[in-house]
């Protein structure tokens, strides 16, 4: 798929973006650079084939996609409205740990630090001096999420209120239609066609141009692919290769599955395990959207659509689709001069939401990065390397849904439950069981308060808590903790619900 061709001469500046691939993934890379470069003299053109369908079934997302829309000047109101999108709390588990069991993974933290010693410390004394509470108990998204509630702190608000952080729920295609409107407004220049043909410079190897099927050439001097898990520039040109992660994440399959619109409204995703994998449920204005990620290796299509339609609330309301693809990352995201985002970087299973997120953050790396007379080695070898950290630290906290479970009940769970896990997970296991220490690491994506929750919902307890927890008085901390609770209740069950919440 490569023919050489004349490359820019050498010097020159990167001023055209060719953005390959609309979707989710091209239209937030066209409208955020577009925003952050057209100023500085720099074009953004993005190329996609109507025929030529996209996934579209990412609709949940983490809290730093409110940065990335406020960026593009996106009032929250008129982004629910115009993607049906809900507000999202945290996520419920249901059957994870063991079979009857469900906790609550929430955004934002969970009680407050007192005098440097983390709170989940200070809740681990709690419980070994007899306490039943739950940690997420002291979570002011877990409490509202608890009570069907949600609202949002005025600016300098210091009220229990103020600890609630959100991300959303929304229409995946919605969401590209209102990017790509954005986009334009900006000045982005979009070309309907499909690629057939990449040009290559035959000294550089750099990419030059690309053909369409109707015959025109689109040149560029940086290309961002976005063709999804085809990844026709960053692989099918450059075959930059791919790291595989199927023995940690043996999940390959997916179907997707809308239905009729829950009543009331909840705001939060709920992901379900089943015997060879789990089911999302993500509740929009108009309708539910299910999906049943499943491994191949351990039940057939026909079965996994079985588990799916059975479980799936409300009524049918359009098709089953599937999906299929490899969890892992591309060994090189940015290459020559394409970088790829999306599902042509790489794809962590849905499980925590972040396939959204880490197109966000390999858009924000690249403004960062964007080269200035042409591409430069450190450029490239700096923005590989913070998306290789950015991918592994989702993988491993992935990765521990799975590991950390006591079920037995089917060969897919007792092979999770066998597994070796990669070292730097295995590591933060380690230092968790000893005394529930979790030290932040370079690339995270979940902070301390979620890798907790995860790790106490599930029930992997530490052989014993920080010595540190001892020197501050423990009748005294169980006061404030219990003071704690009842505000974050009070302050919950005076918030509107969810439906009376969202802007009309």
């Amino acid at each position: 798929m490569s023919q050489p061709s004349s490359a820019p001469a050498p010097g020159r500046l990167v001023r055209q973006v060719v953005v390959v691939g609309g979707g989710t993934a091209g239209w937030m890379a066209a409208a955020a650079l577009s925003r952050a470069l057209g100023p500085i003299g720099r074009s953004v053109t993005l190329i996609e084939s109507d025929a030529i369908g996209t996934v579209g079934v990412g609709e949940a997302t983490i809290p730093p996609i409110r940065a990335f829309n406020a960026m593009l000047d996106i009032a929250e109101g008129r982004f629910l409205r115009e993607t049906m999108g809900s507000y999202k709390l945290g996520i419920e588990f249901v059957d994870w740990g063991r079979i009857g069991q469900r906790y609550f993974h929430p955004f934002g933290a969970a009680g407050q630090d007192f005098h440097g010693v983390p709170f989940h410390q200070l809740w681990l004394r709690h419980r070994v001096r007899g306490g039943t509470t739950r940690l997420t108990d002291y979570s002011m998204c877990t409490v509202a999420a608890r009570e069907g509630r949600f609202g949002i702190a005025a600016e300098g608000d210091r009220t229990p209120l103020a600890h609630i952080a959100h991300a959303y729920h929304f229409d995946a295609t919605l969401y590209a239609a209102l990017l790509r409107r954005v986009a334009e407004e900006q000045g982005v220049v979009r070309h309907e066609g499909r690629v057939v043909r990449v040009d290559r410079d035959g000294d550089s190897g750099d990419v030059t141009s690309v053909r369409l099927a109707d015959g025109r050439t689109i040149a560029g001097d940086l290309f961002v692919d976005c063709s999804g898990f085809a990844g026709l520039l960053i692989e099918g040109a450059l075959e930059t290769g791919y790291h595989d992660w199927r023995h940690w994440l043996p999940m390959d399959r997916a179907l997707a599955m809308p239905t009729t619109r829950l009543d009331p409204l909840p705001p939060y995703t709920r992901a379900t395990a089943h015997a060879a994998g789990w089911q999302w449920r993500i509740p929009l204005q108009h309708r539910t959207g299910n999906g049943h990620v499943y491994s191949s290796g351990f039940t057939g299509a026909d079965a996994a659509e079985r588990v799916l339609r059975d479980h799936a609330p409300g009524e049918l309301c359009g098709d089953v689709r599937a999906l299929s693809f490899t969890t892992g990352m591309r060994r090189k995201p940015w290459s020559h001069n394409v970088v790829a985002l999306g599902l042509a970087a790489g794809f962590v299973e849905p499980l925590e939401s972040t396939s959204i997120h880490l197109i966000q953050h390999g858009i924000q790396r690249l403004i960062a990065l964007f080269p200035g007379p042409a591409v430069r080695p450190a450029e490239r070898d700096a923005y590989n390397a913070d998306m290789t950290r950015a991918f592994e630290a989702v993988r491993d906290f992935v990765v521990l849904h799975y590991k950390a479970t006591t079920r037995n009940d089917s060969d897919f769970w007792r092979a999770m439950r066998a597994m070796t896990v990669p070292d730097s997970l295995a590591h933060r296991i380690e230092l968790w069981r000893a005394q529930g220490r979790l030290i932040p690491q370079a690339g995270d994506v979940f902070a301390i308060p979620s890798w907790a929750a995860v790790l106490t919902g599930q029930e992997i307890w530490p052989a014993a808590y920080e010595p540190t927890v001892d020197r501050l008085n423990a009748d005294s901390v169980e006061a404030a903790l219990a003071d704690m609770r009842g505000a974050y209740r009070r302050t919950a069950l005076s918030l509107p619900t969810h439906d009376a919440a969202l802007p009309r």
